[in-house]
């Protein structure tokens, strides 16, 4: 998946157009993912997300059976194209979800057993003639390419598993729309909504088959991840009034 805020020119990572590319510099900064207010993790990654971020929802659409879908993200910012992360060159948390670490590369699904590779040919530190090289001379990938496919190819995997999870919340039906509200010292007031939550009064609910079954299943300590997470909310409000000043 290629989020629209991080990849400014996303394009197909070719053998022949891009022979010659090389990697001026590893990626150790993070201006680029300045504007990316959430972003898609999966479920491996709950347990070190939920110590630096709010766990939210979004809805993904349906397939082609016309089954709906959501997925987890790890939220950044309040609004629209705010990452409060990004503090200059540097990223204000000890853990970075996976598909932000994977840039300047990403990962496509075109059909259902295909995938491509892509890259963002807007990102500075690309070069032609210094660098880590992506092909070697013969046009095939490089040692560290192909180390780069298979990590992009376990992210997309997990990231697939992690439909599971959605799955499981919507068919239990303890998913609800999710509204933030805050006022800042200044007085300007903030809202963030799109999202949704577990429905803790709902989760209370479950008959005791339906929670054993969700232990089994893995869901319910994925759930509790997410409950914790929600503490984090009102660190990005701090953030944005600190920001604000």
């Amino acid at each position: 998946m290629i989020h629209p805020n991080l990849y400014r020119q996303p394009v197909v990572l070719d053998s022949v157009t891009h022979r010659d590319l090389k990697i001026a510099t590893p990626m150790n900064h993070w201006r680029a993912a300045s504007e990316v207010h959430g972003i898609i993790i999966a479920a491996v990654e709950f347990a070190d997300v939920c110590l630096d971020y709010p766990i939210l929802f979004v809805d993904t659409g349906k397939d082609e059976q016309g089954q709906r879908h959501v997925a987890p993200i790890a939220a950044f910012g309040l609004t629209d194209k705010e990452n409060l992360f990004v503090d200059g060159d540097a990223w204000k948390a000890r853990y970075i979800p996976a598909m932000v670490r994977a840039y300047p590369f990403g990962i496509t699904r075109v059909e259902a057993d295909k995938t491509l590779i892509m890259i963002d040919d807007a990102w500075p530190n690309w070069s032609r003639t210094e660098g880590t090289a992506l092909f070697n001379d013969k046009g095939e990938p490089s040692e560290d390419l192909n180390a780069v496919r298979d990590q992009l190819q376990k992210i997309e995997l997990e990231i697939q598993r992690t439909r599971f999870f959605g799955d499981a919340l919507l068919q239990a039906d303890l998913l609800m729309d999710m509204r933030f509200e805050a006022t800042l010292p200044s007085g300007e007031q903030i809202s963030a909504d799109g999202f949704m939550s577990v429905d803790d009064k709902k989760l209370m609910e479950l008959p005791e088959a339906k929670v054993v079954e969700l232990h089994r299943s893995g869901v319910l300590s994925l759930i509790h991840a997410h409950q914790i997470s929600m503490r984090h909310m009102q660190k990005l409000v701090d953030w944005k009034a600190q920001k604000s000043k």
